[in-house]
This record gives C-alpha cells, sequence and structure tokens, in this order.
C-alpha cells in the first residue's frame, strides 16, 4: 500500500525539491502544509507538479496552514493518516532573525512545537523528520567539524530558534517514543531559490555587471567558507534517510536516542572562489569587493563546517557541487524569473 507524507513547508525551497524527488522515485501520496508567506512560494510546486504526468499530480494536496496556530480538528481531518512527517516549515532568514526575533521563536519553536503535538496524536507513525540547520554549532575553527550531537553554541536567533525547536523532537522522541529524527545540511543551492540568498544573488550581480560583496574576515583579504550542496542532493539524502533502518544505527556515546544526521557538501568553498566560478561559467569579469563579514551582518559567521562521515558510512554521499553550480547557472540564466527581486 502507498505511503502517505506529510511535508510541512511543502512549497519552500528545499522543500519542493524534496517533493520532486518523492513523485519520481515513489509512488507515496504526498500533503504539503504552508502558509505561502515570504519563504513559500506556490509557484514553485506548481513548476514540479505541472512537470509530472496527470495520474502523478493528484498525488499532490496542499493544505493553507499557518503553524503558529495549533493543527486543530478540521485541520487534522483534511491530512488524515499519514506515515510519515517531514517537518521542513521554518523562518530561515538570518537578517530578519536579528531584526525580529520574536517572529523567529514564534515559527521555529512554537510552529515546531504544533507540529510534534499533532504527529505524537497520529497512530502508527513511522517517521518524524526534523530538518534543522548546521548554525546550531555556531561558527567553526579551520580544521575543526562539527559531528551530530557537539554542543549548541548559536550565534543569532534563528539558529537559536532552530536549537530550541531540535531539543524539543529529542523530549517528545524520550517522552512520547516519537520516533524521530533530525538533519543539519548548510548552504543549500538549486533552482527556484529565493533571489536574495547568494547564488542566485550572485548569479544576476555577474550577469547585470554588478558588484559582488564577498563577506571577509576583520582584514578583509580571507572570505568566509561553508560547505555548498545542492537541494538535490538534500531530497536524495532524505529519500535515503527514510528508506534506511535508523534501528540498526548503535548509538554514540552520549546515549541519545534521538538520532541525528548531517547532510553535509563534498566540498568546501570560500565564497570568493565561488563568486569567481560564477563569473568564469558566464564568461564574465567578477567585480567585487571584500567587506568584514561580522561588523556588515552581525549574527554571521567566517566558516561553518560539518562533518559528513556518519552519512557517509552508512552509505550516502553527495555530488560535487561545482558540477551541480554549472548546472543551477545555466538553469537559473534560462528561467530568469526566479533571478527577479
Amino acid at each position: 500500500m502507498s505511503k502517505k507524507i506529510l511535508i510541512t513547508g511543502g512549497a519552500g525551497f528545499i522543500a519542493h525539491h524534496f517533493v520532486d524527488k518523492i513523485l519520481s522515485r515513489t509512488d507515496w501520496e504526498i500533503i504539503t502544509l504552508d502558509r505561502l508567506d515570504f519563504s513559500g512560494n506556490l509557484n514553485r510546486l506548481n513548476e514540479i507538479v505541472l512537470s509530472y504526468p496527470d495520474e502523478v499530480k493528484k498525488r499532490v494536496k496542499v493544505i493553507f496552514h499557518d503553524l503558529k496556530a495549533e493543527l486543530n480538528p478540521e485541520i487534522q481531518s483534511m491530512i488524515g493518516k499519514i506515515d510519515i512527517i517531514a517537518h521542513l516549515a521554518a523562518g530561515s532568514h538570518v537578517d530578519r532573525s536579528i531584526s525580529h526575533p520574536l517572529e523567529f521563536v514564534m515559527d521555529n519553536v512554537v510552529g515546531t512545537a504544533h507540529v510534534l503535538d499533532f504527529a505524537r496524536k497520529c497512530e502508527n507513525l513511522e517517521r518524524f523528520v526534523y530538518f534543522s540547520t548546521d548554525e546550531i554549532f555556531g561558527p567553526a575553527p579551520k580544521g575543526i567539524y562539527y559531528k551530530e550531537n557537539d554542543r549548541y553554541n548559536s550565534t543569532n536567533p534563528y539558529s537559536a530558534t532552530k536549537a530550541g525547536a531540535e531539543e524539543l523532537v529529542v523530549a517528545f522522541e524520550n517522552t512520547y517514543g516519537l520516533p524521530s529524527i533530525i538533519t543539519h545540511t548548510m548552504n543549500v543551492f538549486g533552482e527556484r531559490q529565493n533571489p536574495e540568498k547568494y547564488i542566485p544573488m550572485v548569479i544576476r550581480k555577474v550577469r547585470d555587471g554588478e558588484i559582488v560583496t564577498v563577506h571577509s574576515d576583520l582584514s578583509k583579504t580571507k572570505a568566509g567558507s561553508r560547505h555548498y550542496i545542492h537541494a538535490e542532493d538534500v531530497a536524495d539524502a532524505l529519500i535515503f534517510l527514510l528508506n534506511y533502518n535508523i534501528a540498526s544505527i548503535p548509538l554514540d556515546d552520549t546515549g541519545v536516542k534521538c538520532q541525528k544526521f548531517n547532510i553535509v557538501g563534498k566540498d568546501e568553498i570560500d565564497n570568493l572562489q565561488l563568486a569567481q566560478f560564477i563569473a568564469k561559467t558566464q564568461g564574465k569579469e567578477l567585480l567585487y569587493e571584500m567587506v568584514d563579514y561580522h561588523s556588515q551582518r552581525p549574527g554571521h559567521d567566517l566558516r561553518y563546517a560539518l562533518s559528513g562521515s556518519k552519512m557517509k558510512k552508512m552509505g550516502w554521499s553527495p555530488k560535487s557541487a561545482f558540477d551541480r553550480l554549472e548546472q543551477t547557472i545555466e538553469w537559473s540564466l534560462k528561467n530568469d524569473r526566479w533571478l527577479s527581486i
């Protein structure tokens, strides 16, 4: 019998790639729960779903709901019985979290609590997946790669609220036996990303001959770096985890029941190197300015880094970010409506 998955934030950037992956590789029914605000764009989901035959399209159902409110009986009835919940909905813009921190507490902490409260009452739920971020660990000094259960060190309200929500997931597994996993990923890019994000912004500015701001250290000589990963690889990792026998993984030294997984890009790339690659791919000169990252954007860190060793040992690894970047640049220039702000 076909499974039924509830995806919160299905019209969001990463989630709509996840929807695409489920439609192409499974026969599952999908329900997406969205409020369709700044992050959620129904046109993303529409482009994906319309690319499939009618018999596949009908497997997707969109329900409007703002997770700041509990999932009331009417919403629960519309959702029906489900097998899997993937909670990807979140406020994710760091700058906005700094200027409006309480919005992020409501969206990311209270919103997650509402989804968890619904999940614990679901009969025979197979898996609850919480999609978190590398930023909960804070800046990573050179040579440091954080493992799944390392300490939190949030440097902005966005990451703090994601860390708080993680602890709620852990508590619901410990208290109610909710079968949960938590994923951390970092700097995801790909088709239909919000044009304010770094890669689509650089693609557009290079195309238009504008100056690109590259965040750097105090000396303005060393660019910040990230492990970039394409959204298709993230979606592939999520499918991999949903099909994996989580119970077969031994607990680590912490003894924590709720398993966590780092979904990490293959290549660590500094932001100047990234911008130069985008310019070279377009055959254009890069006009750029190095800017002290922290005084320019407080709450942003020079380097983030996760260890991908756990997932690698399990048999999953991503594709090269450079190969994926070429694909994304070419697609974005052909579909430049997604580069418009």
